[in-house]
Formats: C-alpha cells, sequence, structure tokens
C-alpha cells in the first residue's frame, strides 16, 4: 500500500489503518467515530487528505481544454476562486468529481478522487486535443483538511494571511507555520466549515506539530475516514464510487448546478446533457431520514408504500449525536420530491423514511 507523509503519525496515535484507494488509511482512532463526528461539528479537527490528486493545467490553451472535459463553466472563474465540477464520460456518466481552482490566468489546479487518479489522468491526457500543458502533481502534494466551526479561529494563529477574507470556494497561497507558498483553500467536505493546506510533502512535520501544538487549546483531534463519510453524508454531499459513477448523469445526481451548457462551450456529453435538463430523467438522487429506527446500508432497496421497488440506497448511516437513520438513493422521478413518503427494507422489514432537502 502507498502511505502519506502522515502514515507513521497514524499508526504512532492508534489508529485503525485500512486500505483506501490503494493508501494505507486511518478509519477511526482509538476515541471511536461517534466521537470524532461530535468534535468536528463541535469544534475541530484535522484530517490526513493527502491522497487525494491533483493535477496543474497550464498554457494559452488550457481554458479551452476545462471548457471541454469539466461541467462547470471555467471561465467564470477569477484568480483564487474555485468550482466544484464533474468530468462527462462521454456516455452519459461521470468519470469522477473535482474541484477546479484558477491559480493563474493561464495555470489551474485540478483536485481530484484518491480512487481515480490514474483514471481522470488517463481521461484527461487522452481528451487533451487542445495541447494544454498537463502535470501530474499527486506526488509531489501533501494535504490536511482543518475542520469545525472553531477551525478558522485556531488556522489564523499560524498564518499572516487573513482566513476571514478569504470567501468560501476560494484560496491564497500564503505563509502558514512558516512554512511558504501554502495554498490556503475554503472549501471543505463536512459541511462544518474550516479549510485546506495544500503544501511539499517535505513540510509535512512542521506543519502537523503546529497545527496539534497550537490545536491544544482547542482540543484538536485528529479524525479518519469514518467519520468523514458519515459528516459527508449528514450534510448531503455525494461520494464517487456511491451516489455517482460512470452510470449515473450529472442531472439525475441532481448536479445540474455544475452543468453549464453556457455558449461556446463545447462540452463532452453535452447534446445528452442538454436533452436530459430539458426533458427530465426518469430517476433522481434523493435524500432521506428514517421515521422508524434502522441502519440503511448501500444496495438496499426504497420502496413505495406498498412495498413495490422504486429504487435503490447509494450510502447511509446512523447519524451520531441525533441516532437518526439517513442516507442517500436513486428512486424513480415520481418519488423524488421533498416529504414524499419512501420504504426502506432493511432485514426483511420495510422501514417508512421521508425524502429531505
Amino acid at each position: 500500500m502507498k502511505t502519506t507523509p502522515f502514515t507513521e503519525k497514524h499508526i504512532a496515535l492508534g489508529a485503525k489503518m485500512h486500505e483506501f484507494a490503494g493508501y494505507n488509511m486511518p478509519i477511526e482512532y482509538p476515541t471511536g467515530i461517534t466521537n470524532e463526528h461530535l468534535t468536528v461539528r463541535n469544534g475541530v479537527g484535522v484530517f490526513d487528505v493527502s491522497h487525494m490528486g491533483e493535477f496543474w493545467v497550464k498554457g494559452a490553451n488550457a481554458l479551452t481544454f476545462l471548457q471541454k472535459v469539466t461541467s462547470n463553466d471555467v471561465s467564470a472563474l477569477t484568480i483564487g476562486k474555485i468550482q466544484y465540477a464533474c468530468f462527462p464520460n462521454g456516455k452519459g456518466g461521470i468519470v469522477d468529481d473535482l474541484l477546479v481552482y484558477r491559480y493563474e490566468n493561464e495555470k489551474y489546479l485540478l483536485v481530484v478522487n484518491a480512487s481515480n487518479i490514474e483514471k481522470d489522468w488517463n481521461w484527461c491526457v487522452a481528451n487533451n486535443t487542445e495541447g494544454a500543458e498537463l502535470e501530474n502533481a499527486s506526488d509531489w502534494m501533501a494535504q490536511l483538511a482543518v475542520q469545525g466551526h472553531k477551525a478558522t479561529e485556531m488556522l489564523q494563529k499560524l498564518t499572516s494571511v487573513n482566513l476571514s477574507e478569504i470567501p468560501y470556494y476560494s484560496f491564497k497561497t500564503g505563509d502558514f507555520a512558516g512554512v511558504k507558498d501554502v495554498i490556503l483553500s475554503n472549501t471543505g467536505y463536512t459541511g462544518a466549515g474550516g479549510f485546506e493546506l495544500y503544501f511539499y510533502p517535505e513540510h509535512a512535520d512542521v506543519i502537523w506539530n503546529a497545527l496539534f501544538e497550537t490545536g491544544t487549546a482547542y482540543d484538536l483531534k485528529p479524525i479518519g475516514l469514518g467519520a468523514r463519510d458519515t459528516l459527508r453524508l449528514e450534510k448531503g454531499y455525494c461520494l464517487y464510487g456511491n451516489d455517482i459513477d460512470d452510470t449515473t448523469s450529472p442531472i439525475e445526481a441532481g448536479l445540474g448546478w455544475i452543468t453549464k451548457l453556457t455558449h461556446g462551450k463545447n462540452l463532452i456529453d453535452r447534446t445528452l446533457l442538454e436533452k436530459q435538463k430539458a426533458e427530465g430523467v426518469n430517476r433522481k438522487l434523493v435524500r432521506f431520514e428514517l421515521t422508524e429506527r434502522g441502519i440503511p446500508r448501500y444496495g438496499y432497496e426504497i420502496t413505495n408504500l406498498q412495498g413495490e421497488k422504486i429504487g435503490e440506497v447509494t450510502s447511509g448511516c446512523m447519524i451520531p449525536g441525533t441516532k437518526t437513520g439517513i442516507g442517500m438513493g436513486y428512486v424513480q422521478s415520481a418519488w423524488s420530491k421533498a416529504g414524499s413518503e419512501i420504504g426502506i427494507q432493511i432485514r426483511n422489514n420495510n422501514l417508512k423514511a421521508v425524502v429531505v432537502n
């Protein structure tokens, strides 16, 4: 398995380690997923996300290339801004979802899912008929996500960059813990607020140690992938491989808002996506909450109240704190409106649930 610059630190802290996307990653620490989840919701936690992929796209043809391969309108980005987007796969599905950073006038950073680095890189190379300059920097970039409502206050003690002046889905590059040229990015996958830090791996020890020294006053804790999953699901964020994949269109997944069919944008799958936007789709991704006690899991059937199958769960868990079973899944479009009453088949029981925004 591959390692990150922080792997030995996770092991020393007693983390339960497991393979994820080819990396040896922490799933949870001795305090457990519930504690980690609530730490981020109520305080501040740090995630090692150095396994994520990063591609640079540069040159005079960078924008033209990105307007073709990514679903959002990259021409709307100004320097220091970020977009959420996806790669349409030419067959109506999604290669991956990603973030697009406009770093300079002719220089962009793409941040892709760890499990799809090779797949995404090959897709970009194969579709680069514009001659944009591509660089796979995944092995030369480390990343920590510091999340929680106390994150900004804590991080501000380690940088001269005014973090309060970085709006959501924006970034600045500056000093952090004495390290130069750290990308400070206000995005996040938890819905709890905070920043992502991008830096060269050789600075990993300095930044990790500075975070936990400063974080003592904030009860900063390391957070594993288990809590990352419950946090993103509580917020309703999609996970590639579960809620979106090569068989799901962005329109079915409710990602029409990142699918911009603006004039002059030669987007892969444009004709099909225009048709889906105009005519609608037969199934849609929904978020739901159980009104009876139970835990929905990937692959469980979603039914109407008569017990007839109308879809399937793609993600599910019981949320720490509220102990409510929640999930996401694709259902026939007639049952996709908020307030629709549905059933989730759990151990031969059809438990009641409701579709929520």
